[in-house]
């Protein structure tokens, strides 16, 4: 099989030394590529900017910004058999108005300072609305414990992919997670709390199941 995954957060601009981020550590999307990898599968992984290495025996292609992870999926998508969407993509942008932030410094000022944002791509909605019959998407969602099903779901309907896989904020943080994966007609299914490693097996056996069906 060969497996599209992409890991870490992105990092938009507000200038040329700050920038939007969220704390994701691509911690997931790295075991998911290792317990492929450790399958015999074919794998590439998008790699957004984290501390940890990128793990070998694998191709790697780097990001910093969700518009450099847009251009690397469009390049990438359609050799792939199956996309595991484990990256934390910005839901907002700062819109500054600048042809280029990273060119800039906001200076200190006396007063406050209004930074205007606005929506990035939905990018696995994208690839899902092009997709070929035989391709495979799973994407995930990050939110609150206590309705972190029915959010999934929603998303899971409206993006029109295969699986989506909901796990609780605070995730980032540690070393285990508690994921739900919903598919299409089946009631969700509980990892319980295993180490990421574990769950990367875990999710990589239901990736396969969704290529037989």
């Amino acid at each position: 099989m060969r497996l599209l995954i992409t890991a870490g957060p992105t990092h938009e601009p507000i200038d040329a030394v700050r920038y939007l981020a969220n704390r994701s550590s691509g911690r997931v999307g790295i075991a998911i590529a290792e317990a492929a990898r450790d399958a015999g599968h074919d794998v590439r992984l998008l790699l957004g900017p984290t501390h940890l290495p990128p793990p070998t025996g694998v191709a790697v292609d780097r990001y910093t910004t969700t518009a450099e992870l847009s251009t690397l999926l469009d390049r990438t998508f359609d050799a792939c058999d199956a996309l595991v969407m484990a990256a934390a993509v910005a839901d907002y942008t700062p819109a500054l108005g600048v042809a280029d932030p990273a060119s800039t410094k906001l200076q200190r000022g006396d007063g406050e300072i209004t930074l205007r944002l606005r929506p990035t791509p939905d990018l696995v909605g994208g690839l899902a609305a092009r997709r070929r019959p035989d391709q495979r998407i799973v994407a995930f969602a990050l939110e609150p414990a206590d309705t972190m099903i029915d959010r999934a779901a929603a998303k899971l309907a409206r993006k029109r992919v295969d699986a989506i896989v909901a796990n609780p904020l605070g995730t980032p943080d540690r070393e285990t997670i508690d994921a739900a994966w919903l598919a299409p007609g089946a009631p969700p299914e509980r990892s319980g709390e295993i180490p990421k490693s574990a769950f990367a097996r875990w999710l990589l056996d239901r990736v396969n199941a969704l290529m037989d069906s």
